[in-house]
């Protein structure tokens, strides 16, 4: 079992949250995708080995993660949520055309909620940056996009 996903089940124990088996693969799924599934795609991704298993037992769970902090959730307008359990700091490029999401660092943003506190006497909780367009694999689809 890795690391991070010993220190999530410690931090749900902790907090009084029984582990399930579906919850554990929910988790673990989550811990190993670098994908930002959304929860349809963890359900259709773990149901063959949890046949019982429903979509509402997936969103209860990425609730129950989301609220012990192990889980961000990213809407996007008309799309459905996706979910990230990587909370490092991290920015997103989206494809506009077939939804792909793909995280990326950029060491000039690190200060910018520091900044944001200097410029507006706003205390920062956090920041969420995107940039859109179109991914490789689509372009090399379709060359005129």
């Amino acid at each position: 079992m890795s690391t991070r996903l010993e220190q999530a089940i410690h931090q749900l124990k902790a907090t009084g949250v029984r582990m399930t088996p579906q919850r554990h693969a929910i988790l673990s799924y989550l811990l190993h995708t670098m994908s930002h599934p959304t929860a349809d795609e963890i359900y259709k991704a773990l149901s063959p080995r949890f046949p019982s298993m429903s979509v509402a037992t997936v969103y209860n769970n990425l609730k129950v993660f989301i609220e012990a902090g192990l889980v961000r959730e990213m809407t996007y307008g008309d799309h459905s949520s996706r979910f990230d359990a990587d909370l490092s700091d991290h920015y997103h490029a989206l494809c506009e055309q077939c939804g792909k999401l793909v995280d990326f660092a950029y060491k000039p943003l690190d200060d910018l909620e520091h900044a944001a506190h200097e410029m507006t006497g706003f205390r920062v909780k956090s920041h969420r940056v995107e940039v859109y367009g179109i991914c490789s694999d689509c372009l090399a689809a379709h060359p005129s996009t």
